[in-house]
């Protein structure tokens, strides 16, 4: 008996041996990746696009526990940044005089002012040009500043600020006529390539309002056109030529200045379209740029009732942030228009209005002229930051947009060189002989 379970007992364990023998020994084709069934899809609802933040925020700082594999160099810097360093990036402002003067020292020492807009006052010729921006980015180098914008407006035709030794560039309509986009990119080249010469780094322009009101003097030969679709393809043009050379082009006037009879230099224009007008007409080169890489967008005075009965276009959250930002989909620098401009001085108090505009969406507030209004307005600014009036996410979020900006375009406090005048000359003649015969 004792053999007999023996024997059975040896049987039984070959059979199991025998039977895991044949399950180790599975085709490993079963194992490669193209069997591999893939996990159920994911049944709850996607985010859409009006879901994604409309505003470009800093993203969280990782924490110690979760390294990174670059760490954004705009974060660290603004980390060690003072909430009066931040509030200066916020103001880009104008200047008395052709040189560095003690004012203009103080802007860039004490108030860490983030640029300056240079006027045609300023710039006499092309030696003290040179001479003057380079003063500047010496002083804000000499405190370690962050690199300044250094800005014009120049937009070809009647509104240039460049020295006079330089070939006068057409106006916009002269380009629209042409139906050109080839001429219309060569023209935003030359100019992003003159100024660069300089040592500016920011233009005030191309202007993509439509010219649909023929009593519109403060606009007029400054708009490419009256269609919509050829302002946005000649505007688009000649922004992505001014890029093309590392030079920032701000669009503007949004949400467009093209049907309005009052020069907002003077006074304060109103316009009565609705939405559903402007999207049919106004709106379409700033959506089109958007989409085509605009950078930067600067916003009008302008009243316009059906959408904000209350505030101004420049500092309206109802078209900064709901329309230009939501809308629209621009996570980009927004300007605002001179604030010392009649449009606002007759109506606001300056430093209210700068603040109104940063909590209404917007960056970087532009401030022409008046030591005493700059002043002012950063103080403004600096108060309501200090005491939450301006909550801190809202400050870093547009420092966050400014200095990105700054970064893309590679500003330096470096030094430029005498200009080649000769050489930009010809190649204007060459450039005016091709298109314009």
């Amino acid at each position: 008996m004792t053999e007999r379970k023996i024997l059975c007992n040896v049987f039984i364990i070959l059979c199991f041996l025998v039977l895991c023998g044949c399950m180790s020994n599975k085709s490993p084709v079963d194992a490669s990746p193209s069997t591999v069934v893939p996990p159920a899809p994911d049944s709850s609802p996607k985010p859409t696009q009006t879901d994604t933040p409309s505003v470009a925020v800093p993203p969280p700082a990782p924490s110690a526990s979760q390294p990174t594999k670059q760490e954004d160099k705009v974060l660290v810097q603004m980390k060690d940044m003072s909430v009066h360093e931040k509030v200066g990036q916020l103001v880009v402002v104008g200047m008395d005089g052709l040189a560095n003067s003690e004012q203009t020292k103080q802007l860039i020492t004490d108030y860490h002012v983030g640029g300056f807009i240079f006027f045609k006052v300023n710039l006499q010729d092309s030696t003290q040009t040179l001479t003057l921006l380079n003063s500047l980015k010496a002083t804000n180098e000499s405190v370690k500043g962050i690199p300044l914008m250094l800005s014009v407006d120049e937009e070809g035709g009647r509104v240039t600020r460049l020295p006079d030794e330089l070939k006068k560039l057409p106006a916009n309509a002269v380009i629209g006529k042409k139906n050109n986009s080839e001429f219309s990119r060569e023209i935003g080249k030359t100019i992003g390539n003159e100024l660069k010469g300089y040592g500016f780094n920011t233009d005030f322009a191309p202007v993509l309002d439509v010219f649909s009101n023929p009593n519109n003097t403060v606009i007029g030969d400054r708009s490419f056109g009256n269609q919509a679709d050829l302002v946005s393809r000649l505007g688009i043009a000649t922004m992505q030529g001014i890029q093309s050379d590392q030079v920032v082009a701000v669009v503007k006037h949004f949400p467009g200045h093209g049907d309005t009879t009052v020069d907002s230099h003077l006074g304060l224009p109103v316009v009565n379209h609705d939405l559903t007008h402007l999207r049919q007409l106004e709106l379409i080169p700033f959506a089109n740029a958007i989409n085509n890489g605009a950078d930067a967008v600067m916003v009008a005075h302008l009243l316009m009732p059906k959408l904000d009965a209350d505030h101004p276009a420049s500092f309206s959250k109802a078209i900064i942030s709901d329309l230009l930002r939501k809308e629209m989909g621009f996570n980009g620098v927004v300007f605002t228009d001179d604030l010392t401009m009649g449009a606002i001085t007759q109506n606001y108090d300056i430093g209210q209005a700068a603040v109104s505009a940063v909590l209404a969406g917007g960056d970087v507030v532009l401030v022409g002229h008046s030591f005493d209004q700059q002043v002012k307005v950063i103080q403004a600014l600096l108060n309501a930051s200090s005491n939450g009036v301006i909550p801190e996410s809202v400050l870093n979020a547009s420092v966050y947009r400014i200095l990105k900006l700054k970064e893309k375009y590679h500003m330096s406090s470096l030094k430029s060189t005498e200009p080649d005048i000769k050489g930009l000359n010809a190649s204007i003649s060459a450039l005016l002989g091709k298109y314009l015969k």
